[in-house]
């Protein structure tokens, strides 16, 4: 069975998550006694509640499914580390942190640090840093008494390629439709690196190696499930043909967004280099 004893209280909520048996069920606790929780309980920290049974599981156990899925060339060096279910890959040196599952290629150093469930390719570091983004570097500011993600900074990429002068969407990582989520009653202070490059097109005007780059910076916060964002954007240096040529930012949901316009008949890469600094309040904001 698996102990969870720096989960932190969420608001509002007098239990919280104590042990994780071997076939997937959650204990919760009160601070003293174990505690079956209800419905509201168990969603509220992630986890799955089955009304029949009226258990609440991280995963659904099934013994042929944990034997594909088992944990395979883990390495972790250090008291209290936890790969859960499908962890894969993965160097853990420190005490007291955990990969929720289902997770690829990681490397964590500190304590208390946390990836989030099917977040690959991520890197973390320091104390109570949580990681939600595949492809991310996290470095967790905080003391071991602070909440999880409390402090942290955040660095990691959004990517497109336009072909037209329509204003555009830019991905996670470059994949379609994926987006860094912002927490709950969270606030990210951001510096973004843009790089635009011409890499084809029939447009006449301009050629192949034109570039643009931009410099944007500003808050965008999660109030209550509501966001806003500010933001200032810089031109910074361009050669050649670069008319119309624009990022800017928005929010749409709880997603950040990276929308770019680039040109009719000219193809251009886009990328850019996000580093929030982030304060996850801990209160409804």
């Amino acid at each position: 069975m698996s102990k969870h004893d720096t989960i932190p209280y969420k608001t509002g909520f007098n239990v919280k998550p104590d042990v994780i048996s071997v076939i997937g069920d959650v204990t919760f606790t009160d601070g003293t006694n174990e505690v079956t929780p209800n419905q509201l309980q168990c969603e509220a920290y992630g986890y799955t509640f089955n009304r029949a049974t009226g258990t609440c599981s991280t995963f659904r156990y099934n013994t042929n499914l944990n034997r594909g899925f088992s944990n395979i060339n883990n390495k972790t060096f250090g008291v209290g580390n936890a790969t859960e279910t499908g962890t894969n890959n993965t160097i853990i040196m420190g005490e007291n942190n955990t990969v929720k599952g289902f997770s690829r290629n990681s490397i964590i150093t500190g304590n208390q640090n946390e990836i989030a469930n099917g977040v690959n390719n991520a890197n973390v570091s320091g104390t109570l840093g949580e990681v939600t983004a595949n492809n991310s570097v996290v470095l967790g500011g905080n003391e071991g008494t602070d909440n999880l993600g409390e402090r942290q900074a955040i660095t990691l990429m959004y990517g497109l390629q336009t072909t037209d002068g329509v204003l555009a969407n830019s991905f996670l990582n470059n994949t379609t439709d994926s987006y860094f989520v912002v927490p709950l009653d969270t606030a990210l202070m951001f510096s973004i690196d843009i790089l635009a490059v011409r890499v084809g097109g029939v447009a006449v005007a301009g050629a192949v190696g034109d570039y643009k780059s931009w410099i944007e910076t500003g808050v965008v916060i999660n109030k209550s499930g509501v966001l806003s964002v500010q933001s200032a954007t810089v031109s910074h240096v361009s050669s050649g043909t670069t008319g119309g040529w624009t990022p800017t930012v928005s929010v749409s949901g709880t997603n950040f967004i990276i929308d770019v316009t680039g040109a009719t008949d000219v193809t251009i890469e886009w990328a850019s280099t996000i580093r929030f600094t982030q304060i996850k309040t801990g209160v409804t904001l």
